[in-house]
């Protein structure tokens, strides 16, 4: 088996169906599997599901455990030297997932490679951005970064000056679809579950450059993204909150111990005047 596509679903089982849809229609030409993990949506019918896609497996969980533990559910369960994390709210294009196979084999330094997303009107997300480094979201933060959003030091996080027209070494790759290589999964274990719904892609991301792995982008693997399908559904300051309290932890994991006391208490104060600020 070359490449596992896992998707994690939860209340947009409209997306899911065009999903697997374009799925069909754009398969890989190398052994695949497609694994869908639906964590109790509402609108999810798994025999009508079933019937329409039975190439596919489908794991139906009674509660949602969350985006980072359904994709490990799907990992722990696929046999791909390639596992494909993919949101259902996305479209494949022809020849998409061969190019990312294709980049895997042809650089076998890396962990992860993100795909090209492009919103349904044809713009180009931008979906690659920096570590979130105390700095750079510090600028985020205090406004710089919207200020001077092209200066490679305020504006770091975002990067707007990327081109998503050439291939690149890059920090994080937006999760909407990530290749990552198996033997790179299993020394940098798998998502972190204290991460439920953000910051989790970027944590191994962060781990698997400390492991000396590589991560990349390439724009020949061209996906279509809607965006926001699942978290657009619950409550917007909640979301909010969730991810700031998400950047805090990420801090704690990984820079809480590497930080001056003082700096990482202005970090942190700053992260939750963000919630207060965006409520």
């Amino acid at each position: 088996m070359r490449l596992s596509v896992i998707i994690v679903n939860w209340n947009t089982s409209s997306f899911l169906a065009e999903c697997l849809e374009s799925l069909a229609a754009c398969p890989p030409s190398t052994e695949h599997e497609i694994i869908v993990v639906d964590n109790a949506s509402d609108d999810f019918d798994a025999e009508v599901f079933a019937s329409r896609f039975p190439q596919v497996r489908f794991i139906r969980n009674d509660t949602n455990l969350g985006y980072a533990a359904g994709n490990n559910q799907g990992i722990r369960q696929s046999r791909g030297e390639y596992i494909l994390l993919l949101n259902p709210d996305t479209r494949v294009t022809e020849g998409a997932l061969d190019s990312l196979v294709t980049f895997m084999d042809t650089h076998s330094d890396a962990a992860a490679c993100g795909a090209k997303l492009v919103r349904p009107n044809g713009s180009v997300e931008l979906s690659v951005r920096s570590f979130p480094y105390p700095l750079a979201i510090a600028c985020e933060f205090v406004g710089l970064s919207k200020l001077w959003p092209t200066c490679r030091i305020v504006g770091r996080y975002r990067m707007r000056w990327f081109s998503y027209e050439q291939e690149a070494e890059v920090d994080q790759p937006m999760g909407s679809c990530l290749i990552l290589r198996r033997r790179a999964t299993e020394d940098v274990g798998l998502l972190d579950e204290a991460f439920p719904i953000f910051f989790n892609e970027v944590d191994w991301l962060y781990r698997a450059k400390m492991k000396g792995w590589k991560v990349y982008f390439t724009p020949r693997a061209v996906i279509i993204h809607h965006g926001g399908a699942a978290t657009s559904q619950a409550d917007r300051r909640k979301m909010i909150r969730e991810s700031h309290e998400s950047l805090l932890r990420f801090y704690d994991k990984h820079f809480r111990n590497k930080l001056p006391p003082p700096l990482y208490q202005l970090i942190a104060l700053l992260v939750r005047l963000g919630v207060l600020l965006r409520r």
